[in-house]
């Protein structure tokens, strides 16, 4: 018989022991091993059949296990001693909080610091905080999962905002001849980490969101505690829905353009009513600053519009100033392809009728998301213009974005598109193994400290040591591919019986490569491919073999990502070299532990610059994994010849054939005649000496930077507190300095189109002949239209020119004096040597721009 409805009863559990529940419901326990440890003692071989999920375990366990420990003393003692560290780990101040005091001492005694926000919004499509939750695909929702963590032990003041996927992300099986099949899970918010949010009767607390022909979306608000941080997750499976709407967060990634526009409607503009209700109804502050992590819910920033406009009575220019002010946009993407867009008719159909987000103009909605294409609605162009301040996730990728996004700023140098850069980290509590963790003297009081990582007690570990620990989590990574390929098998349908070779494949003394992540064509799955002989003989050398584990998902409609995982499984499945080589299906975050505490070396290959930032490798260098990437990402920035190897790139070959098989073959050289060898160089005491330097050095000088602390610890400093300052000057006062930016704004449309630069002059002095650092003269005469002379900058701006094109580069821009009508004048050194230029440029100045390229306008001479 099948059940007709599947449902979720919670353990009752003895008063003495009710402290488990709170330490279960916040998952802080995902990264306190105390805590993990406590519930593990309840009974090891549940914890281990429920994959470490506290919930899960009580909910088995039986009755009279628990009753036993309602009345143990030593275990009670140490329930007591958890519950009460949870407690002042919540409540008490940390790095945030000292921060704060710190400043408004400052303050105090005249200092011109800037207060930290007392709230910050947090928005993303996913989290992946651990897979006891899991509302996850992959990196994106990883990264959000460790902000919030390394949030909650820094003490950021975070409220983060999703949806609650009844079937999460799917799951990855592989049929007989290797191709990916998915299996959607039902999942019961009652049996997961989750509190629903409810009125004083009992009845959930419900955001509504208008749809086309006057129905109304529903959602519930479920909470998940994460250490500090709350996060809300709106849910759609409500009974008043209608069913198409009741489906509308049935699975992430999930369903056409029209089922994905509804969700990010909800996850932004329903989002923003979950934050208002959640602090109405618990008295958290509302947040100052609003954070986009990626396009999906940028829709946010039109439903704060539209509350400054019903609720304050501004205009919509007024309204945007305010919203911008208070915004801050981070892209993940390097493609325009990466980006989420929309027909203009699918978004008409939405706003049009102006009851989703009342009293904000349809057409100026559709401005917002403008891009080449008129037929097209472009969400990361909307989050640009919706915010004043905006990142890519690596050094590289904001120089990509920067590029990428330089038309919405025409005429602008590409050094002056204002998007700057915060690169990813990663949670170190979460991705350390325990045992590198405490050899090395990491702890979560280090996410607070600015090494992020406890290298205090690392130089006097040996290297004996140190190998000792690499080669046992190598052992335990073999234990589990082992594990997993017999159960992969058994999916596919073999029988137990011609299962025996599985228990011999890898080995734990060979050298471990992985590779693992998702299945887009960049990332170029089967790079390792391009030789099959080549790789095979890696693989089975008799002194020195190499044996690779890939896993990774590839999206449901995407075939061609589908074709490459089948590609790895049918070269793996051969009888010769699947010892060596395994495909691993399902990846999720509790596979990857294994993977990055386990393997050696650490392979990424995408074709560059596609990979926005790529935080695997930071987790694997984190327990002394050895880098082997394209110059992609953070490894771009990071790389410093002696914490890994950088596979070299064919820059300039257009050919991607040609490309593919000359970056094969430099990956191919650095695995056999560098990274091996190095590998399998040991001392009298079967030591690798020179392997165990360069680990060294990859945990002394990766372990601080790649951590998730630094990561928010910038965004707070860079963006959240300058961000809360610049909404707090146009919101005071009665909106006083969004009217004045916005009457400002009015101005300059009417003007700007009549501002010229009407003639320029460049003196040389002295001698004939300029040298390096000589002062010029610059001089030009500007047509101001009726603006104001304190209305504008005028800049002369020098660079280098080439031969063939009188394109500026290497800019650098000086600020001319007015001299009176109209006549502006600047005395500037020659910063370059060579062939240059200048120009004379007018550009809008305020006070409450973040940038003089904020606004995009710039008039050039000539």
């Amino acid at each position: 018989m099948r059940a007709l409805r599947r449902f979720t009863v919670r353990a009752s559990l003895p008063e003495p022991l009710s402290a488990l529940s709170t330490l279960a419901t916040n998952l802080r326990w995902t990264w306190h091993p105390p805590t993990q440890d406590l519930f593990a003692s309840i009974d090891p071989r549940v914890w281990s059949e429920v994959g470490g999920d506290p919930l899960r375990l009580l909910s088995v366990v039986d009755a009279g296990k628990l009753e036993h420990l309602a009345r143990d003393e030593q275990f009670l003692l140490k329930l007591r001693a958890l519950a009460s560290d949870l407690e002042r780990y919540v409540q008490g101040p940390r790095w945030y909080q000292r921060r704060q005091d710190e400043i408004t001492q400052r303050r105090e005694h005249g200092a011109p610091d800037t207060p930290l926000p007392t709230s910050v919004a947090y928005f993303s499509m996913e989290f992946g905080v651990h897979e006891a939750l899991p509302n996850y695909s992959g990196g994106l929702g990883i990264l959000a999962g460790d902000h919030l963590k390394a949030a909650s032990d820094l003490g950021v003041p975070l409220i983060a905002v999703g949806l609650l996927y009844r079937s999460g992300y799917f799951r990855q099986s592989l049929s007989l001849d290797g191709w990916q099949i998915e299996h959607y899970p039902t999942l019961d918010p009652r049996g997961l980490p989750l509190e629903l949010l409810t009125e004083p009767s009992g009845l959930p607390l419900l955001v509504h969101v208008a749809m086309p022909g006057d129905r109304m979306l529903r959602a519930k608000i479920w909470k998940a505690q994460v250490g500090r941080i709350p996060l809300l997750l709106l849910d759609s499976d409500v009974e008043q829905n209608d069913e198409d709407l009741r489906g509308v967060t049935d699975r992430l990634y999930g369903g056409d353009q029209n089922h994905r526009i509804r969700q990010e409607i909800l996850a932004g503009i329903g989002g923003v009513r979950a934050v208002r209700t959640f602090c109405e109804l618990t008295g958290h502050a509302q947040p100052e600053v609003f954070h986009t992590n990626e396009g999906h819910a940028g829709f946010l920033g039109l439903e704060r519009i539209r509350e400054y406009i019903t609720n304050d009575g501004l205009d919509f220019d007024q309204a945007l100033t305010a919203s911008r002010a208070g915004a801050v946009f981070t892209t993940h993407t390097p493609v325009p392809a990466g980006i989420d867009r929309f027909p203009v008719d699918l978004v008409q159909h939405y706003f049009g009728a102006e009851n989703l987000v009342p009293g904000v103009n349809t057409q100026r909605i559709l401005a917002l998301g403008a891009e080449d294409n008129p037929g097209m609605f472009n969400m990361a162009h909307m989050g640009l213009r919706l915010a004043q301040r905006a990142n890519g996730v690596s050094k590289l990728h904001g120089e990509v974005s920067r590029d990428m996004f330089r038309g919405l700023w025409p005429n602008f140098d590409g050094t002056e598109v204002p998007i700057g850069s915060v690169t990813n980290g990663v949670h170190g509590p979460t991705w350390a193994a325990a045992e590198m963790s405490k050899l090395l003297g990491a702890s979560e009081a280090d996410t607070q400290t600015s090494s992020g990582f406890g290298i205090g007690s690392f130089e006097p570990v040996t290297d004996a040591g140190l190998w000792e620990l690499r080669s046992t989590l190598r052992g335990r990574l073999v234990d589990e591919v082992r594990r997993r390929v017999r159960e992969s098998w058994l999916q596919r349908g073999a029988s137990a019986l011609e299962l025996g070779w599985t228990d011999s494949v890898f080995d734990p003394d060979v050298l471990t490569v992985g590779f693992a992540r998702r299945v887009p064509t960049y990332k170029r799955l089967t790079l390792m491919l391009r030789d099959p002989e080549r790789l095979r003989s890696l693989l089975l050398h008799p002194e020195r073999p190499v044996q690779l584990v890939v896993a990774g998902k590839s999206h449901p409609a995407d075939d061609g990502g589908k074709a490459l995982i089948q590609q790895i499984v049918r070269y793996a499945d051969e009888a010769g070299v699947r010892h060596r080589i395994v495909f691993l299906p399902d990846y999720d975050m509790s596979m990857a532990r294994y993977l990055y505490w386990g393997c050696d070396v650490w392979l990424n290959n995408p074709m560059r610059p596609l990979e926005a930032c790529g935080t695997s490798g930071m987790k694997a260098a984190l327990n002394g994994g050895l880098n082997l990437s394209i110059r992609d990402g953070w490894w771009d920035e990071l790389y410093d010849g002696s914490n890994g190897w950088a596979i070299p790139t064919a820059d300039g070959v257009n050919d991607p054939v040609r490309r593919d098989d000359l970056e094969a073959n430099a990956l191919y050289e650095l695995l056999g005649q560098q990274v091996a060898p190095l590998f399998y160089d040991r001392g009298e005491d079967g030591v690798p000496t020179r392997w165990m330097s360069m680990v060294r050095h990859t945990l002394a000088s990766l372990g601080p930077v790649v951590q998730a602390s630094r990561m928010v610890r910038e965004y707070v400093e860079t963006y959240y507190a300058p961000a809360a300052a610049s909404a707090q000057n146009v919101i005071g006062e009665g909106y006083r300095g969004a009217k004045e930016l916005s009457s400002y704004r009015h101005r300059l449309r009417a003007s700007w189109t009549r501002v010229r630069v009407l003639d320029s002059d460049l003196v040389i002095s002295g001698s004939s002949v300029p040298v390096l650092g000589a002062p010029v003269i610059v001089r030009a005469r500007v047509e101001l239209a009726g603006l104001e002379p304190s209305e504008v900058d005028v800049q002369v701006v020098l660079g280098k020119v080439s031969h063939d094109s009188d394109e500026l580069k290497d800019i650098v821009s000086s600020p001319m004096s007015y001299a009176g009508n109209g006549n502006y004048e600047a005395e500037v050194p020659l910063p370059h040597a060579g062939a240059l230029g200048y120009t004379v440029r007018v550009l809008p100045r305020h006070g409450l721009l973040a940038t003089p390229a904020e606004l995009g306008r710039v008039v050039l001479a000539g």
